[in-house]
């Protein structure tokens, strides 16, 4: 089977334009309405814990000094889910959506992936299921849903811009 190399460099490339409106959408949230994003540090430590076989980040982890690089890490990781799930689309719509770009259905995509944080993210970071162990878990899991739209609608962006100046096409 032949890979369609420049439509898996596009999806990539519009996996990275989402995770960064993401970014721009947190940034514009913590300003605007004091509501604070993820620490990527603590996803770096997080995944720095995996490498000794530590699969939840403890509370009594949280309070150590910080490990050399772990909020790159973190970063790192959080960009590269973006690629990942771009790709995963591509799993489940082709790259139509590259080529013909549409905010519905990237956008329920993007909904749909707040299962990620609900079951894996949260839990392994100490949060407990879709945040139910934090203070406020509605506003926890609003936050997931409203970022991981944002996401979906992200994906549609990236897939604009990718048309409107024709990368790889």
């Amino acid at each position: 089977m032949d890979m369609d190399w420049t439509a898996i460099q596009q999806a990539a490339l519009a996996g990275l334009i989402a995770t960064g409106v993401i970014d721009l959408a947190g940034w514009a949230r913590a300003r605007w309405f004091g509501i604070i994003g993820p620490d990527w540090g603590l996803v770096g430590r997080w995944i720095w814990g995996l490498g000794v076989g530590r699969l939840v980040l403890r509370a009594q982890d949280k309070k150590t000094p910080a490990i050399p690089q772990e909020r790159m890490l973190g970063w790192v990781f959080h960009y590269a889910v973006g690629i990942a799930l771009a790709l995963g689309f591509c799993g489940i719509d082709g790259f139509n959506w590259l080529t013909q770009p549409e905010p519905m259905v990237p956008t329920l995509y993007g909904l749909a992936t707040v299962a990620l944080p609900f079951c894996l993210m949260q839990p392994s970071l100490g949060a407990g299921f879709a945040a139910r162990k934090t203070p406020n878990p509605t506003l926890a899991r609003v936050n997931s849903l409203i970022t991981h739209g944002v996401f979906g609608f992200g994906l549609y962006a990236g897939s604009l811009f990718l048309n409107l100046f024709q990368v790889g096409l």
